[in-house]
C-alpha cells in the first residue's frame, strides 16, 4: 500500500531514494538530533541507505512500516519525516515517531502531520490504538502529542541514550474511539 496523504498544508508520501539530502540536512542538526537516540547518521552513504530502506517499504506485501517524508505542498520543500510502525497484527497497534526541520517547528506542522497519520492508522489500517513517546525534556514533541489528543501514560526511567546520558521518557497513547 503506497502512502500519500493530503493535509491543508501538507503531503504525506512514501521516501523515495531522491530524497537522502533534505534527510541527511535534518538529521545532521545539533538541535534534531539532541532527543534522537540514533545521534547523527556516520556519513552521507549511511543516510542513502537509510532512505534507501524506507523506499522499499511500499513493496511490502504485508507492510508494516509506513515512514514517511512531510512535504509542504505549497513549495514542495521538505518539512521533515513521520513514521507509522505497526506492531503484531492482533494488538491492532502502532507506534508513531517524527522529526522536523527546525524552522517549521512551533508553526503548527507537527501537529497537523500527526493529525494525519493518525487518522490514516485509525481509518485505512483498522488500527485500535497508537503509541508515542518521547524525552521528559522534550517539551515541543510531548505538546504535540498533546495537542492530536493522546494521553500521557506513563514513564519509562533511563529509556533513551542520548549525548548527554540517559533520559526518562514519557509515553503516550490514544485509541481510536478516542480520535476524531
Amino acid at each position: 500500500m503506497n502512502l500519500n496523504i493530503q493535509s491543508s498544508r501538507l503531503l504525506i508520501r512514501d521516501f523515495s531514494r531522491s530524497d537522502w539530502e533534505a534527510l541527511h540536512r535534518l538529521y545532521m542538526m545539533p538541535e534534531t538530533v539532541k532527543y534522537n537516540p540514533s545521534g547523527y547518521p556516520e556519513n552521507e552513504a549511511a543516510t542513502k541507505l537509510l532512505v534507501d530502506g524506507w523506499s522499499v517499504q511500499q513493496e511490502a506485501t504485508n507492510r508494516e512500516q509506513y515512514t514517511a517524508a512531510i512535504i509542504n505542498r505549497a513549495d514542495g520543500c521538505f518539512v521533515g519525516v513521520i513514521s507509522l510502525d505497526r506492531g503484531e497484527v492482533k494488538y491492532r497497534k502502532a507506534e508513531v515517531w517524527y522529526k522536523l526541520l527546525p524552522e517549521y517547528w512551533g508553526r503548527g506542522y507537527a501537529t497537523e502531520a500527526m493529525n494525519s497519520i493518525l487518522a490514516f492508522g485509525f481509518g485505512s489500517l483498522k488500527l485500535h490504538r497508537i503509541e508515542c513517546g518521547c524525552s521528559i525534556h522534550n517539551t515541543g514533541s510531548y505538546r504535540v502529542m498533546e495537542k492530536v489528543g493522546m494521553t500521557r501514560e506513563g514513564v519509562k526511567r533511563k529509556a533513551l541514550p542520548l549525548e548527554d546520558g540517559w533520559h526518562d521518557a514519557y509515553m503516550y497513547g490514544i485509541l481510536a474511539a478516542e480520535f476524531g
